[in-house]
C-alpha cells in the first residue's frame, strides 16, 4: 500500500507582507515534499496563494466587486504560483501538474470519480498534483469556505493516510493565541467542542480562520484519517511530522474507516437537494451498534425536490442533523411511502453516513 499525504499550505504560508510569494519558504517546502516522495511517499499538494499573488503584482483603477477581483487576481496570480512550484520541482527531477477545481466538481459522483480517477493516476506515474480552487470561474455560491475544506474533501476522495494542515499559527490553542495563558491543544478527540476564542483570524490574505480548520479537521478525523494543525513556517516542518514528531495540534482519527462511497457522501453536506424527517424509533436503530437502512416506515416528512440518486439530509423529530445519504426514491414516490411497511429502503446503509 502506498503512503498517501495530503499537504495543505495556506497563503498566510506561502506569502509575505507585500502579497508576493515567498519564493525561499515555497523552495524549502518543495524541498521537504521532495525529500518525502524519494522516500517513498506520495504527495499531494493544497496550495493557496494564487489570489495573493496576483494582489502582489496588479492593483485595477477600476472598482470591482469582490468575486470578479478575486476571479482576476486569480487568473494572474495562479500564472506566476505555478510556473515557481513546475521550476522548482523541476530543479529535483520532479514533475508537478496543476489541478483547479470547484465545488461543482464533488457533486455529481461520476465527476467525482472522474477527478478521483486522474488524480490517482498522476500519483501512480510520480506527478505531484498541486490543487487549487478554480477562482477563475468560481462564483460565490460555489465557492469553498476556504481551501482547507477542499484538503478535506482531497484527503478522503484519495483515501489519504495522513493530512497536514500548514497556516501560520502553531496549532489549536484553548483561548486566543494573543492572551498570555493561552495554551496549545496538543490532540483533539471526535467529540471535542472547539474553543469558543481559540482566534478565528485570517489575515488579508486568506479566507479561513483556525474554527473553520478546526471543523474541518475533525471531519477529515472522523473518516478514519489523521489530520495535524501546524505552523508552516516552522523550520523543516513537513518533513518532522512525517517523522513522528509532535508538532501542532493532532486529530485523533476514527478507528472504523467508512467505505468510499461514504466519504462521498461525507463530504457531499453542500449540495443535499432536500431531506428527510425520521421518527425516534428510526432514529434510535440508525443509532444503534447494528447496521441498519432507513426504512420508509421511520419517515415522518419529505422536504425538498430531488430524484433518486440524489443526496438528502436526515434530520430526527428536532430538526438535528444526523447525517447524509443517497436517496433511492424521487422525493415524489419518496413521499408517497412515508410510513409504510415492506417498502424498499429510503436511504441504503451502503449509501448513508451517520455523523
Amino acid at each position: 500500500m502506498d503512503n498517501r499525504i495530503c499537504v495543505k499550505i495556506g497563503s498566510n504560508v506561502l506569502t509575505g507582507e507585500n502579497g508576493l510569494p515567498n519564493e525561499k519558504l515555497i523552495k524549502s517546502i518543495t524541498r521537504q515534499i521532495g525529500e518525502l516522495i524519494k522516500a517513498g511517499k506520495k504527495i499531494i499538494l493544497v496550495s493557496s496563494g494564487a489570489v495573493a499573488a496576483g494582489r502582489g503584482i496588479f492593483t485595477s483603477n477600476k472598482k470591482l466587486d469582490t468575486v470578479a477581483e478575486r476571479q482576476l487576481l486569480s487568473s494572474l496570480g495562479q500564472i506566476r504560483l505555478i510556473n515557481l512550484y513546475s521550476n522548482l520541482f523541476g530543479e529535483l527531477g520532479m514533475l508537478c501538474s496543476q489541478v483547479l477545481v470547484t465545488r461543482q466538481d464533488f457533486k455529481d459522483r461520476h465527476h467525482y470519480l472522474n477527478m478521483q480517477n486522474c488524480l490517482n493516476a498522476l500519483l501512480d506515474n510520480s506527478i505531484i498534483p498541486i490543487v487549487n480552487e478554480n477562482d477563475v470561474i468560481s462564483i460565490t455560491e460555489l465557492m469553498f469556505t476556504d481551501n482547507d475544506e477542499l484538503a478535506g474533501l482531497i484527503s478522503a476522495m484519495l483515501n489519504v493516510d495522513t493530512l497536514y494542515i500548514l497556516t501560520n499559527v502553531a496549532g489549536i490553542y484553548d483561548a486566543n493565541p494573543d492572551e498570555k495563558d493561552a495554551k496549545l491543544i496538543a490532540e483533539v478527540d471526535s467529540t471535542m467542542r472547539p474553543p469558543a476564542l481559540s482566534g478565528n483570524s485570517a489575515s488579508g490574505f486568506g479566507r479561513g480562520g483556525i474554527i473553520t480548520k478546526f471543523h474541518t479537521a475533525q471531519k477529515v478525523a472522523r473518516m478514519g484519517i489523521p489530520v495535524v494543525i501546524a505552523d508552516g513556517k516552522e523550520e523543516n516542518i513537513i518533513v518532522r511530522l512525517n517523522e513522528g514528531e509532535k508538532i501542532g495540534t493532532f486529530f485523533k482519527p476514527e478507528k472504523k474507516s467508512p467505505s468510499n462511497r461514504k466519504k462521498w457522501i461525507a463530504t457531499s453536506q453542500s449540495h443535499a437537494k432536500g431531506y428527510v424527517v425520521i421518527n425516534e424509533g428510526a432514529k434510535r436503530k440508525l443509532l444503534s451498534k447494528n447496521a441498519a437502512s432507513l426504512l420508509p416506515v421511520g419517515v415522518l416528512g419529505v422536504k425538498g425536490e430531488f430524484k433518486r440518486g440524489d443526496i438528502i439530509r436526515i434530520l430526527d423529530e428536532h430538526h438535528k442533523e444526523l447525517g447524509l445519504g443517497q436517496c433511492r426514491y424521487g422525493s415524489e414516490k419518496a413521499r408517497a411511502v412515508i410510513g409504510m411497511k415492506n417498502q424498499k429502503p429510503v436511504i441504503h446503509y451502503d449509501h448513508l453516513y451517520l455523523h
